[in-house]
């Protein structure tokens, strides 16, 4: 690289090694391949304007392209997510993912492993731009004896801390969702520059997915049609399902692992995830009228890891909803009290989040399960 752009080669090798998943061991290697794989996509945006000039940009992605535009300003303007530059551009990858993320966790433990950062905290995953270098860190560390995910990752966020670099840009990774799903993947990844806590990946993500639903609920209220909104339905519906799935069979995971010796832990183990690939079929067939989207996942060895990052992304979502709700559904009075949370040490920020959740809810447990560290992830 030309020395000239040393100072922000080095900022976005750090930011980008963030951005990525990259939390961890001091590799430059990995950090190279992180800023290298961010820098390379920003190099492949171009702004929406040029797209929609182009007379070789294909009529149907352009169409994409207006519609993201107007969820865009939609974001800023109605739900009060920050107006930068991110979301403005588009970059062809050519590839399904723009980085896929290594989960893990032991044998016998929903605990799941994390990749440590010095500026920036942990995070329960390890991402790379490369699939081919996610599969080596997960046959590595499958070797070691962890169950071990590698999802596949449609966007990230940078926090608008590279907003000076032409921050996020539309990808064709997701551009080509319905549009209730665009905008919730929008609503989604600009609600991560509103708030992030060092070491919280489920306060983060959870927060996040809070937004992403109100969000989507009130584009949709004005902006959908009939067609739309049924769409949608039906989407968060088998999300829903899904999702509800995995935490069911998580806390029976979770209790199967609580006594007995290693042998009958692994039975139980076995059983529980025999029992989750059949009740995912009673549920395809008698509630989603064999709607099969989720087969892909399913047809994995599914273990451990699988999920417990499922709880990264929906765990406190409950307790974020009934905070919206406190606050007279006001999302700029929400994204202030969420902020006054972020301040407090985790301790003080579970208690009052305790405090919020729905008497009798399962979130009460899974907040429980974080105070004792249950939940909490290794650094490795």
């Amino acid at each position: 690289m030309p020395k000239t752009n040393f100072g922000r080669a080095c900022a976005a090798l750090a930011l980008g090694a963030l951005v990525a998943g990259a939390a961890g061991c001091s590799t430059l290697g990995y950090y190279a391949q992180a800023a290298h794989g961010h820098l390379s996509m920003l190099a492949a945006a171009r702004p929406i304007d040029d797209w929609l000039a182009d007379p070789a940009a294909p009529a149907p992605l352009k169409q994409r392209l207006e519609r993201a535009r107007a969820i865009r300003a939609f974001a800023s303007n109605e739900l009060g997510l920050p107006d930068n530059r991110s979301y403005t551009a588009y970059a062809d990858l050519k590839r399904p993912a723009v980085v896929w993320n290594v989960f893990a966790a032991p044998e016998l433990s929903l605990q799941l492993k994390a990749w440590c950062y010095p500026l920036f905290g942990c995070a329960s995953y390890r991402g790379y731009f490369d699939r081919g270098d996610a599969q080596a860190l997960a046959d590595e560390l499958r070797a070691q004896g962890f169950d071990v995910y590698v999802a596949p990752v449609p966007a990230y966020s940078t926090l608008g801390w590279l907003d000076w670099l032409g921050g996020d840009p539309l990808l064709n990774t997701f551009i080509g969702y319905p549009d209730g799903e665009l905008a919730r993947m929008i609503f989604h990844e600009l609600a991560h520059q509103v708030v992030y806590v060092k070491d919280d990946t489920v306060f983060n993500e959870s927060f996040a997915t809070a937004v992403e639903r109100v969000g989507v609920r009130r584009w949709l209220a004005a902006y959908g049609d009939d067609a739309m909104r049924a769409e949608y339905a039906r989407f968060e519906a088998r999300r829903a399902d899904f999702v509800e799935l995995l935490l069911a069979y998580r806390r029976r995971l979770a209790d199967a692992y609580a006594s007995g010796t290693d042998a009958e832990k692994r039975e139980r183990k076995r059983a529980v995830f025999e029992d989750l690939r059949r009740e995912y079929e009673r549920i395809k067939q008698t509630r989603w009228d064999g709607w099969a989207g989720y087969d892909r996942f399913f047809a994995q060895a599914l273990g451990n890891a699988h999920l417990a990052a499922v709880g990264a992304y929906n765990d406190l979502v409950p307790v974020f909803e009934a905070l919206l709700e406190r606050q007279g559904g006001d999302l700029r009075r929400f994204y202030a009290e969420v902020k006054r949370l972020a301040t407090l040490a985790k301790p003080e920020r579970d208690a009052e989040l305790r405090a919020l959740a729905p008497a009798g809810a399962v979130v009460q447990r899974r907040l429980a399960h974080r105070a004792a560290g249950a939940l909490a992830a290794t650094p490795g």
